[in-house]
């Protein structure tokens, strides 16, 4: 190969769906925007997240409803403040049925902790890799309900541009999407009641987790 190995070409693949999908959703949250306001950043440096660092991000100042966009490991990770009538969508009977894995049995997330409905430590704080399971675009945050190019049964969720995916503010795939598995859910814990670390679990643990697609 010019101008490297065989073995960079992975990780330079990588580095370009990111760059495009980056450009992706940040086009999409600008129409998106609405009501609730959508906040991008990407701390801390790129060199200390490609190696796998754990990263910590302080969530003290967001507001429910607010999601954040931070990096970790060369990849974008969401963290969301989900409100009180967002968190009520999720057990909606009429979602529930029209979700592809409702209960999370396939192995998107790290362990039982985040196995269940919230898919998170905690019920309002939300984390989750922030691509697409079916060909790794990044999805659009979609809080509006029911807004009319999404139709009467969005209840608010994730929207992929590239290709239709649909998923839920618990990042469960809504069945008919392309995309087969819901979004993964990261190692992390709370550091503190402000604090999230990105990465780990308790003790340095499982830095090197892989779900089956991200």
């Amino acid at each position: 190969m010019k101008n490297g190995t065989a073995a960079d070409a992975p990780k330079n693949l990588q580095r370009r769906r990111f760059l495009t999908a980056a450009t992706t959703v940040v086009g999409g949250v600008i129409v998106g925007l609405g009501a609730i306001p959508f906040i991008r950043s990407m701390e801390p440096s790129v060199a200390s997240e490609a190696g796998g660092v754990p990263v910590d991000v302080d969530v003290s100042k967001l507001e429910p409803g607010q999601l954040i966009m931070v990096a970790w490991r060369s990849r974008p990770i969401w963290i969301l403040h989900r409100s009180a009538a967002q968190l009520k969508t999720l057990q909606d009977p009429k979602l529930v049925e029209t979700l592809k894995d409702p209960d999370s049995k396939q192995p998107q997330q790290f362990g039982p902790p985040v196995a269940n409905w919230y898919r998170s430590l905690k019920p309002e704080l939300f984390v989750a890799v922030a691509i697409c399971t079916h060909l790794g675009c990044i999805p659009n945050y979609r809080p509006q309900v029911a807004p009319p190019d999404l139709g009467p049964s969005w209840l608010g969720g994730f929207f992929c541009p590239c290709h239709g995916s649909r998923y839920d503010l618990a990042a469960r795939v809504v069945d008919g999407s392309p995309a087969p598995l819901n979004i993964p859910i990261p190692p992390y814990h709370h550091l503190s009641k402000t604090v999230v670390r990105i990465g780990s679990l308790k003790g340095g643990k499982d830095q090197n987790w892989r779900p089956a697609i991200w």
